[in-house]
């Protein structure tokens, strides 16, 4: 049931003698998981490349994503799944997703709706540590 929502993470548009081709990979999301219920996942805005923020995530909040293509997350101070944007209106689009070479992290490139910050900042990173 579940894997019914999972179609796809990633589409690709190959082009064959002038064709356009739709290829459709798909990801088997036990690999994510195998060394923890919780993984890292980096957001990137998809068009400045900028790091946004880092959150964790668990195979239900990687599953929401995927549905509805907004960033879910899994909030280990609340214990409990939370969909970025849903008090904020700030939400963040995804519009490509990656692993890692260790199939341990995500990396979702993002269209964010507004700052990404709780603080009203654009990037969580604007606090620079002196060298």
């Amino acid at each position: 049931m579940i894997d019914d929502l999972l179609e796809m993470m990633l589409d690709a548009a190959l082009d064959i003698g002038g064709e356009v081709v739709e290829e459709q990979h798909m990801f088997d999301l036990d690999l994510l998981f195998q060394k923890s219920e919780l993984i890292p996942v980096i957001i990137q805005d998809a068009d400045s490349r900028a790091v946004l923020m880092l959150g964790f995530t668990n195979r239900e909040a990687v599953e929401l994503t995927l549905k509805t293509r907004t960033a879910w997350f899994w909030s280990r101070s609340r214990k409990q799944l939370w969909n970025k944007g849903e008090t904020s209106g700030n939400f963040l689009h995804v519009r490509e997703i990656y692993t890692d070479c260790d199939t341990d992290t995500l990396l979702y490139l993002c269209v964010p709706d507004g700052p990404t910050c709780h603080t009203g900042a654009y990037s969580c990173f604007f606090n620079q540590i002196e060298l």
